[in-house]
């Protein structure tokens, strides 16, 4: 046999290079996938907010006759510049920028409040030796399946008896009470370990020193993720101002919205823009707020070690 009938038959291969370029360009119908769904998901969400933005620039006589609009109006500046400036009510001392006060004081009430009063809860039921600790946190849980709307009528009349009526404590304190915030800093106090009560007690801190030095420290992603969740449930609010406040000084934003819309008086139209506008002011804080804590609202309710 020949040397050259023992040479392996030359095999014709593409470069390195241009395989890695072919694995490259091929594309992953699965991301593509997940990718379109998020794209459609996202539009959902957005264009709402995207159409009442641009109705919100065009005259209430074009609103009122065709409908939202769908390209932009010439009047962003005077709509916007009306709502957070001009009075309006039957005081005609009420604005955009004091409804939205209102709205920042009633949501920081609401998430400071609950977060305070469901840490401590919280606290009580987990580390201290209180008889049928267990049995009270099932009845704070079993709060849960009673809408405001269930006990709005005793709320009220309670609030009214104790002449806290077309005020801020009568706005905020009746419903700071949380079992949803109770049940995840429970959740999150049973995780701490035990090594930590102990060190602390051979250290000589007390109950009080426990709780403000050691266990709010490690609180702070679970306290961010109730307070985005508590803030837009204070911010968003409507039944119960509406029920309790009869001041236009105390009026919300989402309250402004329906009495601007109250406006059927003989032949005169609706503000549509103007309620647009109001709600797009709406949505800023919140959205404002989530972006800021997106990172640490995360990590509240997801992570597991301390």
């Amino acid at each position: 046999m020949t040397d050259a009938s023992l040479q392996t038959p030359h095999v014709a291969r593409a470069p390195v290079s241009q395989v890695m370029v072919a694995e490259r360009t091929r594309l992953n119908w699965g991301v593509v996938g997940d990718h379109l769904i998020l794209i459609a998901g996202s539009l959902f969400m957005i264009l709402p907010v995207a159409l009442a933005f641009i109705t919100s620039t065009h005259d209430p006589v074009t609103i009122h006759r065709e409908g939202l609009q769908y390209l932009p109006g010439d009047r962003l500046v005077e709509t916007y510049s009306t709502v957070l400036f001009t009075g309006t009510g039957f005081t005609g001392k009420v604005n955009g920028l004091s409804m939205m006060m209102n709205s920042l004081i009633l949501g920081l009430g609401f998430a400071l409040g609950k977060i305070a009063i469901s840490m401590m809860a919280a606290y009580a039921i987990v580390y201290f030796r209180i008889p049928f600790a267990t049995l009270a946190f099932w009845a704070i849980f079993t709060t849960l399946l009673l809408p405001l709307e269930v006990r709005i009528l005793p709320s009220y009349e309670i609030v009214q008896r104790m002449g806290l009526a077309n005020s801020y404590t009568g706005l905020i304190v009746p419903l700071i009470a949380s079992a949803t915030g109770t049940f995840y800093f429970r959740q999150f106090f049973k995780s701490v370990p035990d090594e930590l009560l102990e060190a602390a007690r051979i250290d000589g801190a007390g109950p009080v020193k426990f709780f403000i030095d050691i266990l709010v420290p490690l609180s702070k992603t679970m306290i961010a993720a109730i307070f985005i969740i508590m803030f837009v449930y204070g911010w968003n609010q409507y039944l119960w101002p509406t029920l309790i406040t009869t001041d236009e000084s105390l009026f919300t934003l989402v309250r402004g919205i329906k009495q601007i819309l109250q406006v059927w008086i003989g032949s005169n139209i609706p503000e549509y823009g103007q309620a647009m506008a109001l709600a797009v002011l709406a949505m800023l804080p919140p959205v404002i707020v989530v972006i800021i804590f997106q990172s640490w609202f995360i990590k509240g309710l997801t992570e597991s070690d301390k």
